[in-house]
């Protein structure tokens, strides 16, 4: 098992993406970082050089990125311009590759949310089309793309586990795959027994929190973390879990947030 954690979550620059915080996070031991990918997409050829440059001294690689699209995209909708779209997955997807990726995010709750008045059923079909047209790009880059299922109130489309296995299963891609949030599971009170029936086939990535505030977790007995923990080790899901919380102090946070994985997990 790798732990990494997501650093745009407590990025202190006006870029967001967190790279300040990167040799902090191999410095404390962690086997990977997962940065935002549409924030690096708004850098300039340049910039984003020197990103990578940065990563590649920091002693850590950057395994998986979430944040697929940004919020100002538009995937479902009367308004959606899959030229558009398309020429932005092929950048993106090319600057994942360029940074080794092996796991890419698609949550992108502001991007794929049905608005108001148009069919959710519609929408739904326009987000299956879209991944079938981005399965062949993924696969050619060596990359899998991730369904995360996010809570109603950042989403409608696509919350549960359960909804994004679903999903996987109708694009039928072989590097369409699914997350499973740990915060995002609870706040949908969606039952365990939906990670042990679907996540032997689809399940390959974790992120993870302590879901009172979305904090980073610290104590076993902290949360009711053990239903999942025990179905996780059931499905002898032996991937990546990414930490995807807030944070006022990640030098104090993070070593603890790394111990409690390695004990519990």
């Amino acid at each position: 098992m790798k732990f990494g954690c997501c650093l745009n979550m407590i990025a202190s620059t006006s870029d967001g993406i967190g790279l300040e915080f990167i040799e902090k996070l191999a410095e404390i031991g962690f086997d990977y970082a997962e940065l935002p990918l549409a924030e690096m997409m708004a850098l300039s050829d340049d910039d984003f050089s020197k990103l990578k440059e940065r990563v590649k001294k920091s002693g850590i690689a950057c395994e998986t990125c979430n944040n697929f699209f940004p919020k100002t995209a538009r995937l479902t909708g009367k308004d959606v311009d899959m030229e558009a779209i398309m020429q932005y997955v092929e950048k993106a997807l090319s600057r994942a590759q360029e940074l080794e990726i092996e796991r890419l995010v698609f949550g992108s709750g502001g991007a794929k949310n049905v608005p108001d008045g148009f069919p959710m059923e519609e929408g739904y079909k326009q987000v299956v089309e879209l991944l079938k047209k981005i399965n062949p790009i993924a696969k050619e880059r060596g990359i899998i793309i991730v369904i995360e299922p996010l809570r109603k109130a950042e989403c409608n489309l696509i919350n549960t586990f359960e909804e994004g296995c679903q999903l996987a299963k109708d694009v039928n891609g072989d590097n369409v795959k699914v997350l499973v949030d740990f915060y995002h599971l609870t706040e949908e009170k969606e039952p365990v027994e939906h990670l042990l029936k679907y996540g032997k086939e689809y399940l390959q990535h974790v992120h993870f929190a302590y879901p009172k505030g979305r904090i980073y977790p610290s104590d076993i007995n902290e949360a009711d973390y053990g239903p999942f923990i025990k179905a996780l080790n059931e499905i002898a899901y032996d991937l990546r879990i990414s930490c995807e919380a807030y944070t006022d102090n990640f030098e104090e946070s993070a070593p603890l947030a790394l111990a409690f994985l390695k004990a519990s997990i």
